[in-house]
């Protein structure tokens, strides 16, 4: 396992960006189900840059690929680099290892650590909860062994849990089949730290605000396309793609918010019975 990355040592909060989801291509002009992936997440990068929001470093969680070529990682890499800033990132089930990582260590502002502290009272710990050729979500006992240390380790600190799938139920039969699968593992080491304020997660495609075992639950829009809540078939949404922010205070407090496009430019298909 990497050593830990030191951002923003003595800043008294900590800002973040989401990036979660974009499932490009090495076409660029193939779209996921009557969406360019690539323009809508070229159209979100460009909003951001337009807000002027300030920030320190840019969380990637998962799926930054869809068909498994690992051109589509160059393209996220060059589409991000304008921002001069550091990009930390964790496997969704579509991405492909080693691959990933090896195209993405190309780039001097994609950091392969996993562990970061974040200015004077905050680490952000990002798992791996991918499972090889499924979609559904698994934390293998290495990586809880390693949780449990670093929490363990730095028990002084506030703790951000970053991973790929989702732990709460987002009342969709067909979505809810592939969530991560031993959150009760995840739940039981938890407990014995109680500075843990927060996990972050991608996945469903869609927002999620939401308390589970007394710790906050993140969840953001895709890049791209968005999965509709609350229905047990297959059903996409046609709110616009989004981003999030987040910024981490010396208290433990957490200010987070969904951004989405102003324009709602890259609409799906919704007769889509899946992909």
């Amino acid at each position: 396992m990497n050593v830990f990355y030191q951002l923003g040592k003595d800043e008294p909060v900590v800002r973040l960006l989401q990036i979660t989801d974009p499932h490009l291509f090495s076409e660029p002009s193939t779209c996921l189900l009557g969406v360019n992936t690539h323009q809508s997440l070229q159209a979100v990068l460009a909003e951001i840059q337009k807000t002027n929001v300030d920030f320190h470093a840019i969380l990637a969680t998962g799926d930054l690929i869809q068909d498994h070529q690992v051109q589509g990682y160059h393209h996220f890499a060059r589409m991000i680099e304008p921002f001069k800033k550091p990009v930390f990132w964790v496997e969704g089930n579509h991405d492909e290892q080693p691959q990933m990582s090896l195209c993405l260590g190309e780039y001097s502002y994609i950091q392969p650590e996993k562990q970061i502290f974040a200015g004077r009272y905050w680490q952000i710990l990002l798992l791996n909860s991918q499972v090889a050729e499924a979609p559904s979500g698994y934390l293998s006992r290495g990586q809880l062994a390693w949780l449990e240390k670093s929490l363990s380790e730095n028990s002084d600190r506030f703790s951000l849990i970053v991973l790929h799938h989702n732990i709460l139920p987002t009342h969709s039969a067909w979505l809810d089949q592939h969530s991560l699968k031993n959150a009760d593992k995840l739940a039981e080491i938890l407990a014995r730290f109680p500075k843990v304020k927060a996990i972050l997660h991608g996945h469903i495609h869609q927002e999620v605000n939401a308390i589970w075992q007394n710790i906050q639950i993140f969840a953001t829009p895709s890049t791209c396309i968005q999965f509709k809540p609350n229905c047990d078939e297959f059903t996409l949404d046609m709110l616009p793609q989004g981003w999030r922010e987040i910024s981490l205070f010396e208290d433990g407090r957490i200010e987070t918010e969904v951004k989405r496009l102003k324009s709602n430019d890259f609409l799906p298909n919704l007769e889509a019975k899946g992909y």
